[in-house]
């Protein structure tokens, strides 16, 4: 497999995870370098490790998890982006805590999983084709960590846009649910 190839595959993986960074800063309006290699670290440890997962399960196991995949990242995608949609129209209160940091807690585990969901049928197809996982998962991992890092800075300065704040909370969590949509979508889901 090329390095193109690989490269390929990593961006396109990594689309998820760098729509789900912006939305996490949007949340998060002021990020800084700790949330920013937490939320980086996290989204490309998981991309990096579910091909190799992918990998490891084989032909057995990976038939049972693949009917049902899309399905996993599409109800915690869901899960998220409804919560976010939730806090958006709710009347705001000045003294009311600020939003949870996504960075942070099982909300970064939960996060880190469907964002990353995907790579296993990769890992998967990988040791199909006899592909050696260690450098495609370095890659995809690195470029996964890059993407995140510039979409969570990306993200907040949206959401630092005072006018535009509760807009881009709701496009945050139209955004997640539409790329659960995405997912079952490539899976077939929708179609007849």
């Amino acid at each position: 497999m090329t390095l193109f190839n690989i490269m390929a595959i990593a961006v396109a993986l990594a689309m998820d995870a760098f729509a789900v960074s912006i939305a996490s800063g949007i949340i998060l309006k002021k990020v800084s370098l700790r949330q920013t290699l937490r939320l980086s670290w996290h989204f490309g440890l998981f991309q990096a490790l579910m091909p190799v997962l992918g990998w490891s399960l084989g032909v057995h196991v990976i038939s049972y998890i693949e009917k049902y995949d899309h399905w996993i990242a599409f109800g915690l995608l869901l899960m998220v982006g409804g919560k976010m949609l939730v806090e958006a129209f709710a009347e705001k209160d000045d003294d009311a805590p600020p939003p949870k940091d996504p960075t942070k807690s099982i909300k970064l585990i939960v996060l880190s999983v469907a964002t990353s969901i995907d790579a296993l049928a990769i890992g998967f197809t990988l040791s199909v084709l006899n592909v050696s996982i260690v450098y495609p998962a370095l890659v995809i991992g690195i470029v996964a960590a890059l993407f995140t890092a510039v979409g969570i800075n990306m993200g907040a300065r949206l959401g630092n846009m005072t006018r535009l704040s509760r807009y881009t909370e709701i496009l945050g969590g139209l955004v997640l649910i539409v790329i659960g949509i995405n997912i079952l979508h490539g899976h077939g889901v929708f179609s007849l």
